[in-house]
C-alpha cells in the first residue's frame, strides 16, 4: 500500500507516521508513506500557495495550480496502481471502519489532499479529486490530522503490519461493535479485580464473555451503532441473555390440569366469587345474578366436565368442557354457526385466580377444550361470552374463533340475557 499525503507540513506528518507500528512496516517495505510538500510546486519565487477569495471574505484560499502540479508529479510515479485521490474535508462522507476497509480493498494507492486556510479552489476539487472524506461534523485548522487518521486506520489492516489479523478484527467497529474491556497485571488494583473468567483459563468461556461485553458496550455507549447491528446466531442468544439480566421477568407459570373433584367445590366457589367481583369492577354485567354457583360446579363434576388448573399446588383456574350439545346454542340470531353439527365441544365458565389473570392460563384452558375436541373427533368448538367481556372476545379471536351471531341464555339465573357466540371448525368447511 502506497499513500501520498499532500501537505504544507510534511515534516510534522512524517514525524507522527514514521514511528511505532507503521514506521516498522515501512522499514520492512510493507508500506510506502510519502509526505509531499505542496509549496515545492508553486510557479513563483515566493512559493505562494494561497490567495484572496473571489467575492470577498475572511482568510485566503489555496490555489489550484500548485495542488495540480503536485498531484501530477505524484501520479507520474504511480502508474499501474489503483489510485484514489481524496480531499480531507468536513463536507465529505464520514469516515468509519467500513470506509477504511473499502479503501484497502479497492485501492493500493491513496493520495490524501490536506487543505488549509479557508479551503482550496473548488475547481481543483472538481477536476482532480475522486471523493471527499470527513472525520466528523467538526472543523480542523488543516487536513493533516484527518489524513494521518485515515492512513493509520487503513495501513494497520495491511497484511504484515500487525502480527496477526485478530489484532484488528476483534477491535471496536470491525463488525459494527465496540471492543470488549482489556485488563493486565496486577490482578487487583485499587480494589478492582480482573474478572474471574479471564483468570480461569477456559478460552471458550473467555471468548463468550468477550463477545457478550462487545454487545453490552455497544448497547450502552453507542446506541446508534446498536440500532444498525442485527444480532444473529450466538449474538442473538447473548443479546437475549443480556436483556433478561437487565429486565428480569417473572418465571413463566407452569400449570397442571386435572378433572375437578367434590373436594374442590369450596375453593371453586371462592374462585367464582372473586371472578364475579372482578367482572363487576370492570363494568361487565356477567355472572352477577347468582350464576355460576355451587350447584354449577357440582353438576360439572358429576358429569366429568369440570377441569381444575393448578400452579405449584395452588388453584389457578377452572373451566367446564362438555361434548353434550347445548340447548341454548340451537337458537342463534344475527348470523349462523359455521358448521351445521351437533358434534361439537363447548367451553364454559372460564375463570382464573387473581395472580394468573394476565398469564397464558386462559389460553391453556381454551387449548384443553381444543385438544379434547380433536380427541373426541368433534366437528367444531363453540364458546359464548358477554357483550362487555372484551378480554374473552379477544382471547377467542386470538385462538382462531369466529364470531357467528348472538344466542340467548335459558334456564339459569341469567335467563333471557344474550351472549356473543363464537365457533372454531375442526373440519374443513367450504
Amino acid at each position: 500500500m502506497r499513500i501520498d499525503i499532500m501537505t504544507l507540513f510534511p515534516e510534522a506528518v512524517s514525524a507522527s507516521l514514521d514511528i511505532s507500528i507503521l514506521g516498522r512496516a515501512e522499514k520492512k517495505g510493507i508500506l510506502d508513506i510519502r509526505c509531499v510538500q505542496i509549496r515545492d510546486y508553486t510557479d513563483n519565487k515566493q512559493q505562494q500557495v494561497d490567495d484572496y477569495p473571489y467575492g470577498g471574505g475572511w482568510g485566503c484560499v489555496m490555489m489550484a495550480q500548485p495542488l495540480k502540479a503536485c498531484l501530477d508529479d505524484i501520479m507520474s510515479t504511480a502508474q499501474g496502481r489503483r489510485s484514489r485521490v481524496i480531499y480531507m474535508s468536513p463536507q465529505g462522507r464520514p469516515f468509519n471502519q467500513d470506509e477504511a476497509r473499502r479503501l484497502l480493498r479497492d485501492y493500493d494507492h491513496l493520495v490524501l489532499v490536506c487543505g488549509h486556510y479557508e479551503g482550496i479552489d473548488e475547481r481543483y476539487i472538481e477536476e482532480c479529486c475522486d471523493e471527499e472524506i470527513s472525520l466528523g461534523d467538526f472543523v480542523l485548522t488543516g487536513g493533516e490530522i484527518a489524513a494521518m487518521a485515515v492512513t493509520d486506520a487503513v495501513c494497520r489492516m495491511v497484511p504484515g503490519v500487525l502480527s496477526d489479523e485478530e489484532c484488528y478484527t476483534g477491535e471496536s467497529h470491525w463488525d459494527g461493535l465496540l471492543e470488549y474491556p482489556q485488563y493486565t497485571r496486577p490482578e487487583t488494583w485499587e480494589g478492582r479485580t480482573v474478572p474471574a473468567v479471564l483468570r480461569g483459563g477456559n478460552q471458550k468461556e473467555i471468548d463468550r464473555w468477550r463477545r457478550k461485553k462487545m454487545l453490552e458496550r455497544t448497547m450502552d455507549k453507542r446506541p446508534d451503532l446498536w440500532e444498525k447491528f442485527e444480532p444473529r446466531g450466538e449474538d442473538a442468544a447473548l443479546a437475549a441473555e443480556i436483556d433478561g439480566e437487565r429486565h428480569p421477568r417473572p418465571r413463566p407459570f407452569s400449570f397442571d390440569c386435572r378433572r375437578a373433584v367434590e373436594e374442590d367445590i369450596p375453593a371453586l366457589v371462592e374462585l367464582c366469587e372473586a371472578a364475579k367481583a372482578y367482572l363487576r369492577e370492570h363494568g361487565v354485567d356477567q355472572w352477577q345474578a347468582g350464576y355460576p354457583n355451587r350447584d354449577s360446579f357440582a353438576g360439572d363434576i358429576a358429569r366429568g366436565e369440570g377441569w381444575v388448573f393448578t400452579e405449584s399446588g395452588n388453584l389457578a383456574g377452572y373451566v367446564s368442557i362438555t361434548h353434550t350439545p347445548a340447548a341454548n346454542y340451537r337458537e342463534i340470531s344475527e348470523g349462523a354457526w359455521l358448521v351445521d353439527t351437533e358434534n361439537y365441544v363447548s367451553i364454559h365458565r372460564i375463570m382464573s385466580a387473581a395472580p394468573y389473570r394476565s398469564s397464558a392460563l386462559s389460553a391453556e384452558m381454551m387449548q384443553l377444550g381444543e385438544d379434547l375436541g380433536w380427541g373426541w373427533g368433534c366437528d367444531s368448538l363453540r364458546v359464548d361470552t358477554h357483550r362487555d367481556n372484551g378480554a374473552m372476545q379477544r382471547l377467542a379471536e386470538r385462538m382462531g374463533y369466529t364470531r357467528c351471531g348472538i344466542i340467548p341464555i335459558r334456564g339459569t339465573a341469567e335467563d333471557g340475557t344474550l351472549r356473543y357466540a363464537y365457533e372454531k371448525p375442526l373440519i374443513d368447511i367450504k
